[in-house]
């Protein structure tokens, strides 16, 4: 099972940017499909992005798209996801997800491992 540790999480005025990473170990980061979701106070954990195992091709949320940006280091063993044009809704706690096939993914139930999440906060 891959184990996953985020970082880059914190406060940003609204506009603004930040960048997320996530940490994988174990040798078979580089043939799985990663994803991040987020979670709200008080709303449903939900999908934000994907890429598949090469990082050629990758999928977004309609309410991230064109803001956000997912991509992956496979010899770092680790996935980003860069956040520009911050919004006060976009704040939440953003999970790094581990898959345990290559594909793009968008259910939570298709992934196997999960971080522990890291917060991101937008001030308005």
């Amino acid at each position: 099972q891959v184990q996953l540790v985020e970082s880059g999480g914190g406060l940003v005025q609204a506009g603004g940017s930040l960048r997320l990473s996530c940490a994988a170990s174990g040798r078979t980061f580089s043939s799985i499909g990663m994803g991040w979701f987020r979670q709200a106070p008080g709303k449903e954990r939900e999908f934000v992005a994907t890429i598949n195992w090469s990082g050629d091709r990758t999928y977004y949320a309609d309410f991230v798209k064109g803001r956000f940006t997912i991509s992956r280091d496979n010899a770092k063993n680790t996935v980003y996801l860069q956040m520009n044009s911050l919004k006060p809704e976009d704040t939440a706690v953003y999970y790094c997800a581990a898959s345990s096939r290559g594909s793009l993914y968008r259910r939570a139930d298709d992934f196997r491992s999960w971080g522990q999440g890291t917060q991101v906060t937008v001030s308005s």
